[in-house]
């Protein structure tokens, strides 16, 4: 499917029928999800594919048991992990050194991110220092604290979810991003780490040509959202 076609075709869609998703499906889409733009290529994503009957039921149930999850084929969470960093930090470090990477990008990734995404302990020194340093330059003032660590690591996680809902699209399938469940729950069926946040459960199946899209696609006033300055 072209792009535009897919763009067009993801709906959110609320019943599914009870045709099964093949496997290649979601996994080509997964692979499209790994391949989304994120910050600092730290790639603090999980994604957890639900496959086990007893966690699904589970799923299905902290998502408030409504129809986009009770009926569908596959259940993917996708999942902010801020506490990759570490890790991911420590493999980038070895990836350029192993392929001679640039001095700057070496300095980056070995001094400037454990500062920022570390020493939280100094969190209110960082403050400080960014926005004191932004009187006198343009200056990027954010990650300081575990909260912004969290909500650099959803947005990351949220690019990654358009790419695998399009790349589903794309295939001929149909998704619907769900925030309405208990994250708590969620976080207990998946054993979770206290730090990671359920940024959405994504629903995939054949949509219901008669129920599973709710109406036309209502969008608002183009120039209300889009400015040129």
């Amino acid at each position: 499917m072209d792009f535009f076609e897919a763009v067009k075709a993801r709906r959110s869609v609320r019943t599914y029928t009870d045709k099964a998703v093949p496997e290649e499906v979601i996994q080509k889409a997964l692979d499209a999800a790994l391949l989304a733009p994120n910050s600092s290529n730290m790639q603090t994503w999980g994604f957890y594919w639900v496959k086990s009957a007893e966690k699904k039921e589970a799923l299905v149930k902290a998502c408030l048991s409504q129809s986009a999850a009770r009926t569908a084929q596959e259940l993917v969470v996708i999942v902010a992990e801020p506490s990759l960093w570490r890790r991911n930090q420590k493999e980038m470090l070895r990836t350029l050194n192993e392929n001679a990477g640039p001095k700057f990008a070496l300095d980056y990734y070995g001094k400037l991110i454990p500062f920022l995404y570390g020493f939280q302990f100094l969190a209110p020194l960082k403050w400080l220092m960014f926005n004191g340093m932004g009187i006198f330059r343009p200056m990027a003032r954010r990650p300081w604290s575990p909260r912004d660590n969290a909500e650099v690591s959803i947005k990351s996680a949220a690019l990654a979810s358009e790419n695998f809902m399009l790349a589903i699209s794309a295939q001929g399938f149909a998704t619907c991003p769900m925030e309405g469940f208990d994250e708590v729950r969620v976080k207990r069926i998946l054993k979770l780490k206290r730090s990671s946040r359920v940024v959405m459960v994504v629903s995939v199946g054949e949509a219901n040509a008669e129920k599973g899209i709710w109406g036309p696609q209502l969008r608002f006033h183009r120039e209300w959202f889009v400015h040129e300055v």
